[in-house]
């Protein structure tokens, strides 16, 4: 598992740089969002443009790391592929989470204020 993190002003940008976030990469996942934010940004960006298979264990890892990452910051996601963008539908994390077409939408959307 690896990220690959950007500033963009006070938004960090985390790039998850495999395609697959599942019970195998979870925990990996969650230890890697917990160090890249801990200069509590206010906004973070997850770009998931390079995974193509979210399982339930991917999920909760996802939706944990939004929880740690505090009331303080926000977690907002971007350019999901198909399958992944069809489980956050699915199990309505679509309605818990921004989802972005593309990292530029992400910066320049109605919550980048």
């Amino acid at each position: 598992m690896q990220i690959s993190q950007k500033k963009c002003g006070d938004i960090l940008t985390l790039l998850v740089e495999t395609e697959r976030i599942d019970a195998a990469s979870a925990i990996a996942f969650k230890d890697l969002i917990r160090d890249a934010a801990q200069t509590s940004p206010p906004r973070v960006i997850l770009d998931l443009s390079k995974v193509t298979f979210v399982d339930s264990s991917g999920l909760g890892a996802i939706v944990n790391a939004k929880k740690a990452l505090g009331p303080e910051t926000r977690l907002d996601l971007c350019t999901l592929s198909g399958a992944v963008d069809k489980v956050f539908k699915l199990t309505r994390m679509d309605s818990v989470f921004d989802i972005y077409p593309g990292l530029d939408q992400a910066l320049s959307g109605p919550s980048a204020s």
